[in-house]
């Protein structure tokens, strides 16, 4: 904390807010690349997580979907931990 008050007196950043900003630009950088837009990637994002809510029991609050750009590709990199399956298929 300390230090953090030093950096900002010597206008240095924090290694925190230096890697937030690292890593908002590289996420700029992939979607730019992939040529969507952050409003069409959530609602993407939006309906994978509620196709696989039908079939699956969820941690909503630890789902992290995104994009990366490896080797010159795009993938999409999804953690959404289950929690169980629902047995019932609604027909």
């Amino acid at each position: 904390m300390f230090l953090d008050v030093l950096n900002k007196f010597f206008g240095k950043e924090s290694a925190g807010s230096k890697e937030l900003a690292k890593e908002r630009l590289r996420l700029v950088l992939v979607h730019d690349r992939a040529s969507v837009t952050p409003e069409f990637f959530n609602q993407m994002k939006e309906d994978i997580i509620k196709v696989i809510r039908e079939y699956m029991d969820i941690d909503d609050d630890a789902i992290s979907v995104d994009l990366s750009n490896e080797d010159n590709s795009i993938a999409l990199v999804a953690n959404i931990p289950v929690k169980g399956f629902k047995r019932a298929v609604n027909q």
